[in-house]
């Protein structure tokens, strides 16, 4: 029992020692999860105070040069570590060597010029890795990889990344999500990516073509979806060399940021006509060089696979100049997912509309359509299958005619017209008859008719100018009515359904009789009708319950009593050893880290110089990293002849110690046995030992310590009797 509170006292010591010297360097913005955020705190290291509960740390953009191999030897729990746009140029080789857990690594835009397989030898629990953005030309001679047998997500590449061998990528058999990219990258050996079983998502983005033809190749057989982004897609010859796409196994082609001609997208229709399992192409941010005369380039051919087509912010160049489409119609009737989202649409002609004869969902947001140019693009016979429509942010003026001109699809369910310039509403529309959903939010409606569809289950106008509600809809499960300017609250009696009811941001004031009626029947508990105060006070009752607790646990020292037992129970279940076969130090030293100068250079000079000399276990220098500091003290004592204790105004004045040893009771010390040895470094006087520590005074006063001299003859004397202390060999244990 003894040793094990012996444990406690130098335990105490030790975190005193760590805690002066790096706890004022350590962020503390941590959550409840054990993540902390030093980013963008202008760090220029590593924080030396990083401690083995922390579970993740954000260090991104900071200016840390430099990551040493000690910085993150306490991270043995880190499962994210973010040390993206931090100016690093050198990373040591075993800097993540005590990482075995982490998962996600982000090292991208930083200065890296080479990158070392040491780094990533240990790292087997990786499963997120970005690299990119650095000024590494190649990934190196030595696989990078090769242990992180769990990694799924992989980004790399920079503006200097030249090529990919085939060592690269060695050790990787699935990847969730590839990512390439390299301005000038040229360079590309056959069979570097065909290793890889399976990759869900793989980015290429280059600019040069001449590589994709071989990566292509490689990945036909793994891919499931395949983005290009910036990448110059203008020449058909480079197009023609993708036909490898043909045989692939991928259900999604993405072109982000992707520059078109005529030919060109005539030439990638033919390949992406005849990609048996590919459902869904997507493209966004693209340049389109040319007028839309796609079929006068070549025979495209359709694809039965594809049924969702998006594209978002597209470019022509020569607008005014564009084609109907009229000639690629019949291309697109088995498609049942259509976007087209700002690329200044303004008339879908009605072959077109027409030909969407299997399209359920359409989306036509943020273009320029008009009343008259709806009417066309949603002709008779247009669209016939559709369910979901959404027109919002365009030009449309007339809710009468939207309504009349969409009045033939008999399948639509979901209607947003949001954001257009309606203005008056007139007093009868014709509407789909099976129409559940309108979206009217932020289109200037002052007030409401009965041109809105009695099938309504879902109505949003809110953000328009209404002053009331007096519209019957007896189907209305939801409405949507904030940011507008009632005064009252809607009738119940004309929405008997109603289960939703969203009024927020309006001039509420009053309630009509029939109103004042339906609240005072209504039943609303304390915490309903009073939400504001019941909060208040559950806040200052929580607040006071927490105050009450963080005293009584500070006076009563229930949460350091709770870490003993724990951490005895521990020691506790340490199977017994023998200890003179085990014994390897002479002295286990504890001290202030206050006092480290004193005894780093004179004290650990002086005895390990000695002749024999005596060997001294430091916690500095002798623990085992990553250990738990419970496990490394009872260890080092069990090992060791002697413990040291360096007692002096540093140690009895700081609030650590304080608050440890008045509830140690100085059990580690038993006065039979002369196994501590106390050292005095300076005169304490009693009055500066906190009364509290009644055993500490005892024990100077009965028993034998060593003072340290200030005259360097009686110094000889003081280092003599130590060593007569420490070959002793009567042991506690």
């Amino acid at each position: 029992m003894s040793h094990i509170w012996r444990v406690w006292f130098i335990y105490a010591n030790i975190d005193v020692n760590l805690s002066e010297q790096t706890m004022d360097q350590i962020c503390s913005s941590c959550n409840a999860t054990h993540f902390c955020d030093c980013s963008s705190m202008y760090l220029h290291t590593i924080p030396s105070g990083l401690t083995n509960d922390i579970t993740g740390l954000n260090l991104a953009y900071n200016r840390i040069q430099h990551v040493r191999n000690t910085d993150l030897k306490h991270g043995v729990n880190l499962r994210t570590l973010l040390l993206q746009s931090s100016q690093i140029e050198i990373i040591d080789e075993d800097s993540f060597h005590f990482l075995g857990k982490l998962e996600h690594l982000d090292l991208s835009n930083n200065s890296l010029t080479h990158l070392s397989s040491a780094w990533f030898r240990n790292l087997l629990s990786l499963q997120h890795l970005n690299i990119k953005g650095n000024n590494y030309s190649a990934l190196g001679e030595n696989p990078l990889f090769s242990n992180l047998k769990n990694l799924r997500c992989l980004f790399l590449g920079n503006d200097y990344f030249f090529g990919i061998w085939k060592q690269d990528f060695k050790g990787i058999s699935v990847l969730e999500e590839l990512h390439i990219g390299g301005q000038i990258f040229m360079q590309y050996e056959q069979g570097s990516l065909k290793a890889i079983e399976s990759i869900s998502h793989i980015t290429i983005n280059v600019k040069h073509t001449d590589t994709l033809p071989l990566i292509i190749k490689d990945i036909v057989n793994s891919t499931v979806c395949l983005e290009l982004r910036n990448t110059d897609l203008s020449n058909v010859m480079e197009i023609s060399a993708l036909n490898l796409m043909v045989q692939s196994v991928v259900k999604k082609v993405v072109f982000n940021s992707v520059s078109f001609t005529d030919a060109s997208v005539a030439g990638m229709g033919i390949i992406l006509g005849s990609i048996k399992q590919l459902q869904e192409v997507e493209m966004e941010d693209f340049v389109l060089h040319g007028t839309g005369q796609w079929e006068k380039h070549s025979e495209l051919k359709y694809s039965n696979s594809i049924k969702v087509v998006t594209i978002k912010n597209l470019t022509i160049e020569k607008f005014y100049l564009f084609s109907d489409l009229a000639g690629v119609v019949y291309m697109i009737h088995k498609l049942t997912k259509v976007t087209v989202t700002n690329t200044n649409v303004f008339l879908v002609p009605c072959i077109v509309s027409k030909f969407l004869s299997s399209m359920e969902y359409l989306d036509l947001s943020e273009n320029l359509l008009l009343d008259h140019t709806l009417e066309h693009s949603a002709c008779p016979g247009a669209w016939p299958l559709l369910q979901t429509l959404n027109l919002s942010q365009n030009s449309l003026n007339s809710l009468e005619k939207t309504g009349r001109t969409l009045a033939h699809l008999k399948h639509l369910i979901h209607l947003d017209v949001s954001q257009n310039n309606f203005g008056q509403m007139p007093a009868s529309c014709k509407w789909p008859e099976n129409l559940k959903y309108l979206n009217l939010s932020g289109s200037q409606i002052p007030k409401l008719t009965s041109c809105l569809p009695q099938t309504l289950e879902i109505l949003d106008v809110s953000g328009n100018n209404l002053e009331d509600f007096g519209l019957k809809l007896p189907l209305l499960k939801e409405l949507y009515i904030g940011s507008n300017k009632l005064k009252t609250l809607p009738d119940a009696g004309l929405i008997p359904a109603i289960r939703v009811l969203s009024i927020s941001r309006n001039k509420l004031n009053s309630f009509s009789e029939g109103q004042e009626k339906q609240v005072g029947a209504a039943r609303l508990s304390l915490t309903e009708c009073h939400r504001t105060l019941v909060v208040c006070l559950s806040c200052i009752l929580t607040f006071l319950v927490i105050l009450v607790t963080v005293i009584l646990c500070y006076k009563l020292h229930v949460i350091w009593y709770m870490k003993m037992t724990w951490a005895w129970l521990q020691a506790k279940r340490k199977p017994p050893k023998a200890h003179n076969k085990d014994i390897c130090y002479d002295a286990f030293v504890s001290y202030s880290e206050r006092d480290s100068e004193w005894v780093e250079n004179l004290l650990v000079q002086e005895l390990e110089q000695a002749i024999p000399p005596f060997k001294l276990c430091l916690h500095k220098r002798d623990f085992v990293p990553g250990k738990w500091i419970v496990d490394n003290i009872i260890d080092s004592i069990e090992k060791s002849h002697k413990t040291l204790f360096v007692l002096s105004d540093h140690f009895v004045q700081s609030e650590w110690c304080k608050y440890e040893l008045d509830f140690s009771h100085f059990r580690l010390f038993d006065e039979n046995s002369d196994t501590a040895i106390l050292i005095l470094l300076e005169p304490i006087q009693e009055k500066t030992i906190p009364k509290r520590f009644c055993k500490l005074r005892k024990i100077m006063n009965t028993r034998t310590y060593l003072e340290w001299p200030p005259d360097e003859e009686q110094q000889q004397l003081f280092w003599f009797n130590l060593k007569v202390a420490l070959k002793s060999k009567e042991e506690l244990f």
